[in-house]
């Protein structure tokens, strides 16, 4: 490809709309240009980019056995009604009606749609296990998009679906996925990590994310430096931190604490540690009847050491044992409900002298505190010198509901726990039976009888790539992209192409030797200033540039510089495309 004949549209300043690194480069570099809100045109420079990504996830799921299809982005609600999704998944759904008044929706997903054509197409175990991958455009109404395509409103995804018999083989197709998305993320050039996740809003029982390291994530990575223990911080088990709880040994006291509403201020004011302080959080669940009115509500006090903070999606997992607790979804509560419980607004609660009864669950740290310090219920005031048995009855749960902080002991008790950034790029799934059985998708198994589906889902986010690798390798010239998916890998700037018959030649010649071998090389003969030239490719992030100009070929020489190259190398002449070819790996 020669410059001028494709289309390049650099900027020197970002938008002000451009929030972070990857938004502002991939508008400056013209991979980009902005739509509407959450909406952009990928432009040929950035597309190329895709494309690329795109390959690499073929080729090895293609390896994998999984096997290619599209479906529509366009999907009719009544499959969304079967499993309920239609009316649960909220806002992020876009839905809307034809023009018979039919409800449709624009997909974020196609668990409902594949798992309609498995149940037409599979029907006996022999055809069994099967794996359908798709490369497609998917829809999520943002509330706030933001970040460019990092967060954006319509995005380009690869989603797969397995299909089998039993648990067993279920898990064989997962392993398989795994094993896949590690090769594609290693051919990617991406430095990241496999950590064990949340099933979130899919659902399902193993979860795996792949994070793409960068410290502008926005997901906490925690990882055992010394093992192979790894997880979302969402998931990432938080041990009890005090073995064992000690006798008492203060009184129980309240004591004035006026205008201190937070343990930091009441810590100090007491000359105590933070971590002898506990937390206090009130949540509520509803009740609702057949019309979506609420017909009652239960207040809980969730507790957490002062030093710590409350993991929400821990909390949303919790069920005591007749079968109540925040599973079902719960909201914080309202300050006329924290009043009528406890007497008094936020700022002062604790789990002593409350005016009602209220479910209590404390993290397991908290379960093992002695003489700790909690609020009175009463404002200005807390106690100090708080004891479970004696002074409160033990909790009605005591279970993980904190986030792990860093060199807390790891699980597996090899080591201190780590925490780095990272960006999610890719999440695998075992989804078990669950739509399945919602939808009614069976296959008649080896005795004859109909037996529902084990599935599992693997997404992988193919434009958010993009923004997670300039997150990732950038600097203060602009984006660093890995030769793999590079919109050009090596870019031959000749000065003068446009004035010297043996610049152009020898340009001429280098470039139409590295297309003989296969490379991705663009020439950039627009006849540009070096200096915008060179700008151009250092931002758009050509990873090798080699400059020939009339001085340097008098002297038989040309200049190669990697995208991370402090300097310059000169080469000769006659060496260049061998030394180019060494850069690339290629014999």
């Amino acid at each position: 490809m020669k410059a001028s004949q494709f289309f390049i549209s650099t900027l020197k300043e970002a938008p002000a709309d451009a929030e972070i690194v990857s938004h502002k480069l991939m508008m400056r570099a013209g991979l980009i240009k902005k739509l509407g809100s959450g909406l952009y045109n990928y432009m040929p420079m950035g597309l190329r980019t895709i494309r690329k990504v795109e390959a690499i996830i073929r080729d090895e799921l293609n390896k994998a056995g999984a096997i290619e299809l599209s479906m529509p982005v366009v999907q009719p609600a009544e499959l969304w009604q079967e499993t309920d999704r239609f009316s649960k998944m909220g806002d992020e759904l876009l839905r809307f009606k034809d023009r018979h008044g039919r409800d449709f929706v624009i997909q974020p997903t196609a668990e409902e749609v594949i798992t309609d054509i498995a149940r037409q197409e599979l029907r006996s175990y022999r055809q069994l296990p099967k794996n359908f991958y798709q490369i497609q455009t998917k829809f999520r109404d943002e509330r706030r998009p933001r970040f460019g395509i990092m967060r954006g409103r319509e995005f380009t995804m690869k989603d797969a679906y397995s299909f089998d018999r039993d648990v067993a083989s279920a898990g064989q197709s997962y392993d398989n996925m795994f094993a896949a998305y590690g090769r594609i993320f290693d051919r990617l050039g991406l430095q990241y990590r496999a950590v064990a996740a949340d099933t979130g809003a899919i659902g399902g029982d193993r979860s795996h994310e792949f994070q793409v390291i960068a410290d502008t994530g926005e997901d906490a990575i925690v990882y055992c430096p010394s093992s192979d223990y790894a997880a979302n911080i969402e998931l990432a088990e938080g041990v009890p931190l005090i073995a064992t709880r000690a006798a008492a040994s203060m009184g129980f006291e309240k004591v004035a604490t006026p205008g201190k509403s937070t343990c930091q201020d009441v810590a100090e004011l007491l000359g105590l540690p933070l971590s002898q302080t506990v937390k206090s959080l009130v949540l509520a669940t509803d009740e609702t009847n057949e019309k979506g009115e609420i017909t009652q509500s239960t207040v809980w006090l969730l507790l957490v050491r002062g030093d710590h903070e409350l993991n929400e999606v821990k909390a949303g997992k919790l069920e005591l044992a007749d079968g109540s607790g925040l599973k079902s979804g719960f909201r914080f509560a309202t300050e006329n409900e924290i009043v009528t419980h406890f007497g008094c607004k936020p700022g002062y609660l604790g789990p002593a002298k409350m005016l009602k009864s209220v479910k209590v669950i404390a993290d397991r740290t908290v379960a093992n505190m002695a003489d700790f310090v909690c609020g009175a219920n009463e404002e200005g005031f807390h106690i100090q010198g708080v004891n479970w048995v004696r002074d409160l009855p033990e909790p009605d749960l005591i279970a993980d509901i904190r986030n792990v902080v860093e060199g807390d002991p790891s699980p597996d008790g090899k080591g201190v726990l780590a925490i780095q950034r990272g960006i999610e790029v890719g999440h695998v799934f075992y989804l078990g039976t669950k739509y399945a059985k919602a939808m009614n998708a069976t296959f008649l198994d080896v005795d004859g009888k109909p037996k529902h589906f084990e599935m599992g889902c693997f997404g992988i986010g193919v434009t958010r790539i993009l923004g997670a690798a300039i997150e990732q390798q950038h600097d203060e010239r602009g984006i660093i992209w890995p030769d793999a998916i590079a919109p050009f890998t090596v870019v031959i700037c000749p000065v003068g192409y446009d004035r010297s018959e043996d610049v152009k030649a020898a340009a001429d010649q280098l470039y139409g030797a590295l297309l003989a071998k296969g490379v991705d090389v663009i020439l950039d003969d627009r006849g540009e200033r070096p200096g915008a030239m060179f700008a151009d490719w250092e931002l758009i992030g050509a990873p090798h540039r080699v400059v020939m100009g009339d001085k340097g070929l008098k002297e038989g020489l040309a200049e190669y510089q990697g995208r991370r190259d402090a300097a310059a190398t000169k080469v000769p002449v006659g060496d260049v495309l061998n030394h180019v070819l060494s850069a690339l790996q290629i014999s």
